[in-house]
């Protein structure tokens, strides 16, 4: 599947397109060949669609169906077809950097002849398989997070029913567990519900506009209560003046309360955690410079290419905490995934709201990391586009006179 398109394969496209049967074939999504074989030919492709030269990127008018497809399923399906005379269906996986799942169909054409004709079909699979592979694993992992609190409270309610029913000492304990066990799965429940409002609403351009530097402000005085029990300190350090962002309030809110607080959690007693916030003229002086020495820098979420013009606001915050090696950083933005070893009491939703609400907002999310050392993570947020005071506005347009007369 290498190599540039050739000018022939270009020009086939062009003198496709006399009829309308193959001006249809040439605007279908999926990539589509016309092959011919027989006992004494080996397979060949007569023609490949719009879709298929944009795949495979070979000249296919007249080349082996081999040099454009290696997986050995296609090949036998297309043997059983030419054997049976019968439409043929068979899935497969292509390798790559990122494996791609397909499925391929072959139809014969019902011509007769030594040599006869095919129609083979691709369709690619992979975000259906992805989604469908991610939607069993938030089940799994939803239904175990909610499972292990359920046999909690109904182990302690048994418990209170009999052994502990006259032992007012331990009727108290196990009470404070079990308003803790609820806690915990009224926490889980808001947060999924959280992220599928979030999921919901993705695609929708937020509109707001928000001062990320006193919301920022605002959610580190909310969360003092956590800071005392922790006994962990935290700074904020921000540019002058109001540090506007287009968005949606409550959901940034959400952001900065998610990524102060698992510092805060992660953080030792009697350390502290930086919080900054800071206002940059583009995307690169937003990301600053590389992590430091012995660190390793992963970005979680990239935005689409900004305009060179667009200035950001950019949040970091700096814990001291027990830090991460790197194969646990591409990882950390899934759902209900915890380093292990490192337990915050948190439900592991806490960074798969961070991204998906980053993702709406068109930000960058990035972490730095090392064993030992502490984490830093950071989200860059497109600035408020704010028209200047000197520009003048344009005088309204003066309506055309109405026509009074011949």
């Amino acid at each position: 599947m290498a190599g540039p398109v050739s000018r022939h394969a270009l020009a086939v496209s062009e003198t496709l397109t006399e009829t309308p049967a193959q001006r249809i074939l040439e605007l279908l999504p999926d990539p589509v060949l016309l092959v011919r074989a027989g006992a004494a030919q080996a397979p060949e492709i007569a023609y490949g669609n719009q879709a298929a030269r944009g795949l495979f990127r070979i000249e296919l008018k007249g080349a082996p169906l081999g040099a454009a497809l290696r997986q050995p399923q296609v090949l036998e399906a297309l043997e059983e077809a030419l054997a049976t005379d019968q439409a043929v269906e068979v899935a497969f996986e292509s390798i790559g950097v990122q494996p791609r799942y397909w499925r391929a169909f072959v139809q014969p054409l019902g011509d007769e002849g030594p040599v006869r004709q095919f129609v083979l079909m691709l369709r690619d699979e992979t975000d259906a398989r992805r989604t469908e592979r991610m939607r069993a694993d938030f089940l799994a992992n939803a239904s175990h997070e909610l499972r292990t609190p359920l046999a909690s409270l109904a182990g302690f309610v048994e418990t209170l029913r009999t052994h502990a029913k006259d032992d007012p000492e331990a009727r108290d304990r196990f009470l404070a567990i079990m308003a803790e066990q609820a806690g915990r799965m009224a926490r889980l429940i808001d947060d999924l519900l959280s992220l599928s409002r979030i999921e919901l609403n993705e695609h929708i351009a937020p509109e707001g506009a928000v001062d990320f530097s006193q919301l920022v402000q605002d959610v580190v005085d909310s969360i003092r209560p956590l800071t005392a029990e922790r006994a962990v300190t935290v700074t904020v350090e921000a540019d002058a003046g109001p540090l506007m962002v287009t968005g949606d309030r409550d959901q940034l809110v959400q952001v900065a309360q998610n990524l102060v607080e698992n510092a805060v959690k992660y953080s030792a007693p009697r350390t502290s955690v930086a919080v900054e916030v800071a206002r940059a003229a583009s995307l690169e002086a937003a990301r600053g410079a590389s992590g430091r020495e012995g660190w390793v820098s992963l970005s979680l979420l990239s935005p689409d290419a900004a305009a060179s013009d667009q200035a950001f606001v950019a949040m970091r915050v700096h814990d001291k905490g027990p830090g991460m090696a790197r194969q646990h950083l591409p990882r950390l933005s899934e759902r209900f995934y915890r380093v292990a070893g490192q337990k915050s009491g948190g439900t592991g939703l806490g960074l798969a709201i961070v991204k998906h609400v980053a993702q709406r907002h068109g930000a960058e999310l990035k972490v730095d990391s090392a064993p030992g050392a502490g984490s830093t993570f950071s989200i860059l947020f497109p600035a408020q586009r704010v028209r200047s005071a000197l520009t003048p506005t344009p005088a309204p347009a003066r309506p055309e006179p109405l026509a009074t007369g011949p």
